[in-house]
């Protein structure tokens, strides 16, 4: 059974950093597409950034500059590294992940990390 599972969340003052961590777990035979999204309670999920398996990487406008995906195939983990955080910020966080296993092709959700900013 494959999972997603993500570290690394909290708390923060403004201005600071955190670096979250996302593992894939399971019998998978590769893994395509990699991101983070975000969700503000009475909005939907949107992305935050998202990176292929050749490692281009797209943003979301409001954290281009302070935010950096990454990934580590074969540790089969995807990173994201969030830097000069702002209280706007503070959310659930979301790892999503194309895997391919023995269930096929599937887009995976990991279960969410908390991002708590202060001001």
């Amino acid at each position: 059974q494959v999972q997603l599972v993500e570290s690394g969340g909290g708390l923060v003052q403004a201005g600071g950093s955190l670096r979250l961590s996302c593992v894939a777990s399971g019998i998978i035979f590769s893994i395509g597409a990699m991101g983070w999204y975000r969700q503000v309670p009475g909005k939907q999920r949107e992305l935050v950034a998202a990176i292929t398996s050749g490692g281009s990487t797209r943003y979301a406008d409001f954290v281009k500059g302070r935010f950096t995906i990454s990934r580590d195939n074969a540790k089969n983990t995807v990173y994201l590294q969030m830097n000069s955080l702002k209280p706007e910020d503070t959310t659930v966080y979301y790892c999503n992940a194309e895997i391919s296993s023995v269930d096929g092709i599937k887009k995976y959700w990991g279960q969410g990390t908390q991002v708590t900013v202060s001001s």
